[in-house]
């Protein structure tokens, strides 16, 4: 058996050119992060609330003068098995990508919560109205 060629494997291999997901994303000098501590979720549970159909949307600022909007993505096993609420946090994932450049706060904290059966079923077109409508509420009631 011959190995592979060089030309083949390393160094040469060409980088995807997709965008990574919501972890890290500079837009306008505001940057977007994922939450993954914790005590990050249980403080912004304590923020603004807002229900859509789809989801719940839960958002604070945090007064720390940052220009960073930090996310995060809660399923619980309420949603379903693992498939399930892993369908669920990648299209929550999707419609971050696509709304929060545009409508995220700097300095703000926000978690979106799956409802059952409605994250995964619900029209892709309908969740980004709901998602619209609720960080728009947030900023509303926090103003």
């Amino acid at each position: 058996m011959t190995p592979p060629k060089l030309s083949d494997i390393g160094p040469t291999a060409e980088a995807s050119e997709a965008p990574p997901a919501v972890s890290l994303c500079a837009v306008e000098t505001l940057t977007i992060e994922t939450m993954k501590n914790r005590p990050d979720f249980l403080r912004t549970a304590q923020g603004k609330r807002q229900g859509t159909g789809s989801f719940l949307l839960q958002g604070r600022p945090r007064g720390d003068g940052l220009l960073l909007v930090r996310i995060g993505f809660t399923a619980s096993k309420k949603i379903g098995n693992a498939v399930a609420r892993n369908r669920a946090k990648r299209r929550m994932r999707a419609l971050a990508r696509e709304v929060l450049p545009g409508l995220a706060r700097p300095g703000w904290d926000y978690v979106l919560v799956a409802k059952p059966d409605a994250t995964i079923s619900r029209d892709y077109k309908d969740m980004l109205a709901d998602f619209s409508h609720a960080l728009r509420s947030v900023h509303k009631a926090a103003a």
